[in-house]
C-alpha cells in the first residue's frame, strides 16, 4: 500500500474535527513525552495503533518488536474501554509514551473501578483454553519487558508497560562487563 493511499485510509476513515481535543499535550508533558486522551470509544484503536507504529518505527525498533509493542498497546487500550470503562463514552482513556535513550515506557489509564491481577484466571490453564477472550494481559506481559497494574487513588487503572531498545538497560550491559 504506497504512503498516500495508506494517507488517504487514515484520514477518511475518521471525522477528525472532533478530535481536535485527543492529541493534546498536558501541561505536565516533558521533552519525550506524547499524552493523547479520547473518549471509551473503539473507533479510536487506529489513531492509538498509528501513533504507536511512529513511535517504535522513529525509535528503530525491528519490524516484530514494532508489531507486539502496537498489539500490547491495543490490548491495553481495549481493556480500558471495555473492562475498565464499560464503553462509556463520558470516560476517557489516557495513553501517554514515554521516550527515552533505552526505553519506551507506555501508560495507558482509564476512568474504571480496577481489578485485582492476582484473581484473573490463568490463560494456560486447560479449563481456559478454548475460551475466546482472557489472553490480552497474558500477550502483553510475554512481549512487553515490564508490565505494572496500578489502582489509583483518584480512581481508575493505570498499566506501565516498558519496552527497553536491544531489550538491554545499561545497568545491565554494565553488570556483564564487570561479571567478565
Amino acid at each position: 500500500m504506497d504512503a498516500e493511499l495508506l494517507t488517504r485510509f487514515r484520514y477518511d476513515d475518521y471525522d477528525l474535527k472532533p478530535l481536535g481535543d485527543v492529541t493534546q499535550r498536558t501541561n505536565s508533558a516533558q521533552k519525550g513525552e506524547i499524552e493523547i486522551s479520547f473518549a471509551s470509544e473503539l473507533r479510536y484503536l487506529d489513531i492509538i495503533q498509528v501513533v504507536s507504529d511512529s513511535i517504535t518505527r522513529m525509535l528503530n525498533f525491528d519490524d516484530d518488536t514494532r508489531y507486539w509493542v502496537g498489539m500490547s498497546v491495543r490490548e491495553s487500550v481495549t481493556n480500558a474501554i471495555l473492562h475498565g470503562n464499560k464503553m462509556d463514552e463520558g470516560k476517557r482513556v489516557w495513553v501517554r509514551f514515554d521516550l527515552s535513550p533505552d526505553r519506551l515506557v507506555i501508560y495507558v489509564r482509564d476512568q474504571g473501578a480496577g481489578f485485582d491481577e492476582s484473581k484473573l484466571p490463568n490463560p494456560l490453564d486447560p479449563r481456559n483454553l478454548l475460551r475466546p477472550s482472557g489472553r490480552g494481559i497474558f500477550y502483553i506481559r510475554t512481549f512487553m519487558d515490564d508490565v505494572r497494574y496500578s489502582v489509583l487513588a483518584e480512581g481508575g487503572m493505570e498499566v506501565r508497560m516498558e519496552k527497553r531498545l536491544n531489550n538491554k538497560l545499561k545497568s545491565d550491559q554494565e553488570g556483564e562487563a564487570n561479571a567478565n
